[in-house]
């Protein structure tokens, strides 16, 4: 086998399209998610600021005007924390999708580099048994490296997860009191 045959090189060059075609179109898919979420928010924003700008005038007594705030003010909370988990989830699953993609390229590109480097140890002059140890240390030590990256990223988007559950439930609780104080306070006053 040759080092570099026009059937490697080819070969070579169509897992490279093949890899590019396969991230644009994950990251494509991606995008596509985020403008489907995007138009969901406005389109269902506009319905119900139409519905409840619709109620508005035929409120005289200031305390219906606070519970129509208030009433307001919760929803749109929930629906911000909602956008917020859906965005994550979006870009999470993205991301996961690009990573693996990068993964197994590198899996392939490694594999190739490692029967580069046997090919290139069998037609070597003698003497470059030092030369030939080097770089599969060298890539030894860069797949560790990769593999070190790849967990820690991981694990901080399972962090970040986490982080962002922890602010949605808090701050939806937050929203919950807010509206249900608002709506004590108004039947108080009546």
């Amino acid at each position: 086998m040759a080092l570099s045959s026009p059937e490697q090189i080819a070969a070579s060059q169509k897992a490279s399209l093949d890899a590019f075609f396969g991230l644009t179109g994950k990251v494509l898919e991606g995008v596509e998610k985020l403008v489907a979420l995007n138009l969901q928010v406005v389109k269902s924003t506009l319905a119900e600021s139409q519905e409840n700008l619709t109620k508005a005038p035929g409120i005289s007594d200031p305390q219906q005007w606070v519970t129509l705030q208030a009433s307001f003010t919760a929803p749109f909370a929930e629906k911000s924390l909602s956008y917020g988990r859906q965005l994550f989830d979006i870009a999470s699953t993205t991301q996961a999708e690009v990573a693996q993609l990068a993964r197994t390229q590198y899996e392939r590109y490694n594999a190739r580099t490692q029967e580069f480097i046997e090919e290139a140890a069998k037609n070597a002059p003698a003497g470059s048994e030092a030369a030939i140890a080097a770089w599969k240390s060298a890539i030894s030590a860069t797949t560790t490296l990769c593999e070190s990256l790849q967990k820690t990223g991981q694990q901080a988007a399972e962090m970040a997860g986490a982080n962002l559950e922890a602010v949605t439930a808090s701050a939806s609780k937050s929203a919950k009191r807010s509206a249900e104080l608002a709506s004590v306070a108004a039947s108080a006053k009546h």
